[in-house]
């Protein structure tokens, strides 16, 4: 059978077999634990954020395997941990939960159930994770109480922390007017990322757009120097003004 008439995601089965060859008689890969690979994850999936910001979709391709090879990494040392330990998993574990959560989170697809637009599906999906995380505390022994703001993780970069507070607060009836400057450190960013929010703009996005046209300009500007015969480093603070009002706003 050749590769045009086998089904999409063949090929993943390949990459699980190279795993599991690296895991055996690398020394480096055979080295490494969730810990370790930890701060990889985080870079290749900045990385594949810097070629979608790019355009260059051409190379998307190969950022999206270091991701998935980061996913497969993982599972492969799941799966080394003995049977009967609550921490092993394979990669169909991982990849039966997401299959469970995305058709479970779909009842308009794969159930009975209708909706009126995206508003509606958006709706849903917080319903459903609301009832999912309650069914998960009261496993864990607890009263099935939750937080509107349960799952939110904390370890990502702080504008997009405080964007998802909010957007999760405020789908789940939280009063809008109620996110804003607290008077505290961190008030007026966290309000000026209320403010992008409610232009229905992405704060993370924008401020990433904001800093590279800020990186644009500053290079232009240090080229226009450079033209003049001027070192950079060697500007005055006027020199930089002139030579920045000359650059694309």
């Amino acid at each position: 059978m050749t590769d045009d008439v086998r089904p999409a995601g063949h090929r993943v089965l390949r990459l699980v077999e190279v795993m599991e060859t690296l895991r055996r008689e690398c020394p480096w890969d055979s080295s490494q634990t969730h810990e370790s690979l930890a701060k990889y994850l985080i870079q290749e999936s900045y990385e594949t954020l810097e070629t979608i910001e790019e355009g260059d979709h051409a190379l998307l391709r190969e950022e999206l395997g270091d991701v998935l090879l980061q996913v497969v990494f993982h599972a492969a040392i799941g799966a080394e941990r003995p049977e009967g330990d609550p921490a092993r998993f394979t990669v169909d574990d991982v990849a039966d939960a997401i299959i469970d959560k995305m058709t479970r989170r779909h009842p308009h697809v794969f159930g009975g159930a209708e909706v009126s637009g995206s508003d509606e599906v958006r709706s849903n999906w917080e319903a459903i994770k609301a009832a999912e995380r309650a069914e998960k505390a009261r496993a864990a022994g607890g009263s099935g109480e939750s937080s509107v703001l349960d799952g939110v993780p904390f370890a990502q970069p702080a504008v997009l922390l405080a964007y998802e507070l909010q957007k999760r607060a405020v789908r789940n009836g939280f009063p809008a007017d109620l996110v804003g400057d607290d008077g505290a450190e961190g008030g007026e960013l966290f309000a000026a990322v209320a403010t992008e929010r409610g232009r229905g703009r992405d704060a993370e996005t924008d401020l990433r757009a904001a800093a590279r046209r800020f990186d644009g300009r500053v290079r232009a500007a240090e080229e226009a120097a450079r033209a003049d015969g001027r070192e950079p480093r060697e500007l005055s603070a006027e020199e930089w003004r002139t030579y920045w009002s000359k650059t694309d706003r």
